[in-house]
């Protein structure tokens, strides 16, 4: 158990004066360095011009604040951690609690579009979730490990901490990115408690001794130009995070600059004068910003699994996902998952019992048994932000998930179904424990 204290986002007017002034100070060079650069050298001139304006002139952090709070907000203490974590409660008793792990770069505000959506429902027949969104240790108000070689697994253990300090002792993950490897570790290692997982990225290697397919040939080249041409941010965090970490702390253009790069390669089918996308990604920065986290979010890039390793993952016995699991690929995503990758997965990952996406999921002549697959519901809208870019299909897919295979599992004890639960308040230190009825 941990104790957990209520949290209010209030960012100081002088922090936020300032935030604007260090932005107009900043000097974009009079014109760009070549004539033909463009997207292929990384953030556009004009892209950069265009973002630092807005920031100026049209954003508006108290606006987003204000949305922030919107939903309740906690800090919980866990092995001399500060998690942060927002904890949005459904009013149906029957809901499922829902585990929700952000990424790189992204924060827990990656899922504002989704969770009041998932905690609410408009039809009876669908399930709906207490929705758990914390920030990743040292994202944001969660406080970054002082103990070295701490490795992205480790999180599993903190998180699975979390869950049931909330009194929720079974419970559903969804997950992407990076943190796949968290999702894949509480479902492979921490089946007492997680009984269902959804990913929305997960390396997924095929042999090498197969003769692809036209749409595995595509998904390879995307993957082959990922690795050559987009992954300088994660050598830079594997071998010195320090470095780019002080070039970018208290450096909002800076930080603009090097998360919106990302944005732009695993998102880009959104356009720039999207004010719902300009919005998302400057909020994430002033995040980051705000907060003084830009540094210690690269760090989990320097202990974690090699990338070979990393790739690795899924075929590694000890890795191997033991509860029921769902995948949607996302077509803008970094990897798109084949039929056959996705026929591998069900023999080698683990027990996939849902799956959508771009790719027809059927190997030739061969259905994979016992999966619903789909292939008239495409995700080719979103990428590697799904929640952000493609919010209703990735809490359609979560449902669908969980329509499958949530009723196959033992059902979690909610607080609410146990005679509820009980916040009470310490006037002196105003912590909030929770205190559960027997």
């Amino acid at each position: 158990m941990c104790d957990i204290k209520e949290f209010n986002v209030d960012i100081a007017r002088e922090e936020v004066q300032r935030l604007r002034r260090k932005l107009e100070d900043f000097r974009l060079s009079s014109s760009p360095e070549s004539r033909d650069a463009d997207r292929n050298y990384g953030v556009e001139y004009s892209t950069a011009a265009y973002l630092q304006s807005r920031w100026i002139n049209d954003f508006d952090w108290y606006e987003a604040q204000s949305e922030m709070n919107e939903v309740p907000h906690y800090l919980a203490t866990i092995e001399d951690l500060t998690i942060h974590f927002v904890h949005v409660r459904s009013q149906n008793p029957e809901a499922i609690p829902l585990l929700a792990i952000h990424g790189w770069p992204g924060t827990f505000w990656e899922y504002s579009r989704v969770w009041r959506p998932l905690s609410d429902r408009n039809n009876l027949n669908d399930p709906s979730f207490h929705v758990v969104v914390p920030s990743m240790p040292g994202f944001c108000w969660s406080s970054f490990p002082k103990q070295g070689h701490w490795q992205l697994q480790d999180n599993a253990r903190v998180f699975d901490t979390l869950m049931k300090s909330l009194g929720y002792n079974e419970y559903m993950v969804q997950c992407g990115d990076l943190v796949h490897a968290v999702g894949r570790e509480l479902g492979a290692k921490y089946t007492d408690s997680c009984k269902l997982l959804h990913c929305n990225y997960a390396p997924i290697p095929l042999p090498d001794d197969i003769h692809l397919t036209e749409g595995e040939k595509k998904a390879f080249r995307k993957h082959e130009d990922w690795a050559q041409r987009h992954g300088g941010f994660d050598v830079t965090g594997r071998t010195k995070p320090h470095t780019i970490g002080l070039a970018l702390q208290d450096n909002p253009m800076g930080i603009l600059m090097w998360v919106l790069e990302k944005y732009q390669v695993v998102g880009h089918s959104e356009p720039w004068d999207n004010p719902l996308w300009t919005k998302a990604i400057l909020t994430t920065a002033s995040l980051y910003f705000f907060t003084g986290c830009i540094m210690s979010s690269i760090m989990p890039y320097y202990d974690p699994p090699t990338y070979k390793k990393f790739l690795d993952l899924p075929i590694d016995e000890d890795n191997r996902i033991k509860v029921p699991f769902g995948f949607t690929s996302f077509s803008w995503d970094a990897d798109e998952a084949s039929k056959r990758a996705v026929k591998q997965s069900v023999e080698q990952n683990g027990n996939l019992v849902f799956y959508r996406g771009l790719i027809h999921p059927y190997a030739s002549g061969n259905v994979v048994p016992d999966v619903q697959l789909t292939e008239t519901a495409e995700r080719n809208d979103a990428g590697h932000l799904a929640a952000l870019q493609q919010p209703d299909g990735l809490v359609r897919d979560i449902r669908d998930l969980a329509k499958e295979a949530w009723g196959k599992q033992p059902k979690a004890e909610s607080p609410s179904t146990s005679g509820g639960l009980k916040l009470s308040f310490n006037p002196i230190d105003s912590r909030v424990r929770h205190e559960y009825r027997t």
